[in-house]
């Protein structure tokens, strides 16, 4: 796929220094965040209970990248992704399985549909994977902003540094899958040079997963984020 009309990003020293990478005392923000922001999802539905948990857990993972954006002191926005989206969930639940079922608990009662869905997310890693995707492991998972921070071009960036950091540890390609029914997400990949590989169903709806020549991309320097203050 050409991405002829992909441009680079506009350089912004002040932005880039608000980024760096999530620590465990973000947790809370960020799960307020998630939830806030994508309220109809899965894990937002199971609660920040829940979703404190997850983060907690990812942060601990060697294969999750995440990185927040800080504003006055606070998180303003994160970007969370994984170098092997497959494994690290795999492992992620195995681990962590009886602290996530404590934390849905309260949940439950009110969504009883929740836990079957959580139970398919064991085979999510395997529906996802469409022809073309078989070698692309290193996924962008979740980028969330507080309202006030959007259209600020802020989210391009923290996405640059995800990408940038996927492309320095070796990675050619990044996958992204989205509800089939949003568009306002499939311009915005499109925008990047995402290409669009197909249609699979999964927790009771239609998804697409996005592929991104981060080789190719006019936007992506394989330079390294981590460690940096």
């Amino acid at each position: 796929m050409t991405q002829s009309h992909v441009k680079p990003l506009p350089p912004d020293p002040e932005v880039l220094e608000r980024i760096r990478e999530m620590r465990a005392d973000d947790v809370p923000e960020v799960a307020a965040l998630h939830r806030a922001d994508m309220g109809s999802s899965l894990w937002a539905q199971c609660g920040e209970r829940f979703l404190r948990e997850v983060y907690r857990g990812l942060l601990s993972a060697p294969d999750f990248r995440g990185f927040v954006y800080v504003e006055e002191g606070r998180v303003g926005g994160f970007i969370a992704g994984t170098t092997h989206g497959p494994r690290m969930f795999r492992k992620l639940y195995m681990r962590l399985a009886p602290r996530l079922a404590l934390a849905l608990l309260p949940v439950l009662p009110f969504r009883p549909q929740i836990a079957w869905y959580l139970l398919q997310s064991f085979f999510y890693a395997g529906r996802s994977r469409l022809s073309g995707l078989e070698s692309t492991v290193a996924e962008s998972l979740f980028c969330s902003f507080r309202p006030e921070l959007r259209g600020k071009r802020i989210s391009g960036l923290i996405n640059k540094v995800l990408f940038d950091q996927l492309a320095s540890e070796g990675h050619e390609s990044v996958l992204i899958t989205t509800d089939a029914d949003n568009p306002l997400s499939a311009r915005q990949l499109t925008s990047w040079g995402f290409e669009r590989l197909g249609r699979f169903r999964f927790y009771g709806k239609e998804m697409i997963a996005w592929r991104l020549d981060l080789l190719a991309c006019p936007r992506v320097e394989a330079v390294s984020w981590r460690n940096r203050t």
